[in-house]
């Protein structure tokens, strides 16, 4: 268990407001939070403010329907930048397939009141105490016993996602849910892809750098289910050390910290690199010795640390597979892969990154029908 969880953001109660306009929308009431007005269904009281970030703000409320607290995440001008919008989309649509207990299930999605002119989108989250960055900055102490659990939920949840064809491709701390009995849940999936989608490569602005595996750093055009390995590994070490393993300042300053602590690479182990002058780039840093991790973190189990080493590994084709990492002897007490199984369908998550924002809206639209079939039109099937 989790002592004395606290949630770090400011408490502020959700103040009950007339709408802007003076005109309530049927089976709609108003509330302030944060300066921020949420017009959501009559269902869900609001309880107070919980997180904020650059999509909107989150709050906890509860469905009077269900007496169930639930997330609510208002984001705000959805349609102002078009890469939130796909990543909104896309969240949408991968996250009506997924059923987990080590992913964060999306319970509804508000029906806006206006089609073809709604310009912010309401989802309904189960609610979760706080997230793993917020646990690795506090002063709970973290026990051998308290990581191999995280760890172990982790894997599993990429386990299953990786079955369904999806790759994260943002795991860090802040998107992994925790709750006060250490449940943990994978979130945010506004970066994932299909692992043989199309346009693979990923530009700078994408994934959080310091839990960024090499090879995406060094910009190679294929990648697979082990860029999200890498970033296991840099969760597993900062849970061990209490802070990120590679907390690199810009991409090249990124990879001096890889090499500065796994050492320099051979030959054989740069193959995987396509780009010639990114492989000329690796072969010029100062030659590094490395710093074993069970120097950096002494106190740690001597499993986790052979877990750790087989994670952190600079070419993907020698990293530790998810399934594997679960059968590995820091992880097997744990670990029942009868009770394990994997997604029903693989999920294809391609979407025209150029599409217009009409029909970004027309498909919002149409993955909300999924949680409200009542809004259809008679004659319109909602199709699976």
């Amino acid at each position: 268990m989790l002592k004395d969880l606290k949630n770090v953001i400011a408490r502020q109660m959700a103040t009950q407001v007339e709408p802007p306009n003076g005109i309530k929308s049927v089976g709609k009431h108003y509330f302030s939070m944060w300066q921020t007005l949420f017009e959501i269904d009559t269902k869900y009281v609001p309880i107070k403010p919980i997180g904020r970030g650059a999509y909107g703000i989150v709050c906890s409320s509860i469905n009077r329907e269900t007496n169930e607290k639930v997330a609510i995440k208002k984001i705000h001008n959805v349609f102002d930048n078009r890469i939130d919008a796909l990543r909104t989309l896309r969240e949408l649509k991968l996250l009506r397939h997924l059923r987990h207990e080590n992913v964060i299930a999306l319970k509804d999605v508000m029906m806006p009141i206006h089609r073809r002119t709604f310009k912010d989108v309401y989802l309904v989250y189960e609610l979760m105490d706080t997230d793993l960055h917020q646990i690795i900055k506090s002063s709970q102490a973290l026990t051998n016993d308290h990581c191999q659990y995280f760890l172990f939920q982790l894997l599993r949840g990429l386990k299953y996602l990786h079955s369904a064809n999806i790759l994260h491709r943002d795991l860090k701390p802040g998107n992994l849910l925790i709750n006060a009995n250490c449940d943990l849940k994978i979130c945010d999936f506004g970066l994932a892809r299909t692992s043989s989608g199309k346009d693979q490569f990923m530009t700078e602005y994408v994934v959080t750098r310091w839990y960024r595996a090499p090879e995406l750093l060094l910009c190679c055009d294929n990648y697979g289910t082990s860029i999200d390995v890498w970033s296991v590994g840099c969760i597993f070490a900062e849970l061990l050390g209490r802070k990120p393993v590679f907390p690199g300042t810009e991409c090249l300053n990124q990879l001096k910290l890889i090499i500065n602590i796994l050492g320099s690479q051979r030959e054989d182990d740069i193959e995987f690199i396509d780009n010639p002058k990114a492989r000329k780039y690796i072969k010029s840093l100062p030659c590094s010795p490395g710093t074993p991790f069970s120097c950096l973190y002494p106190n740690a189990h001597p499993l986790a640390i052979d877990l750790l080493q087989k994670m952190l590994v600079f070419d993907p084709t020698k990293r530790i597979g998810v399934t594997e990492a679960l059968q590995h002897p820091y992880m097997s007490s744990l670990y029942d892969q009868s009770s394990d199984p994997p997604a029903q369908v693989p999920i294809d998550l391609d979407i025209d990154e150029d599409l217009r924002e009409e029909m970004i809206r027309e498909m919002m639209w149409n993955e909300m029908l999924h949680h409200h079939p009542e809004a259809a039109p008679a004659n319109m099937e909602v199709n699976q």
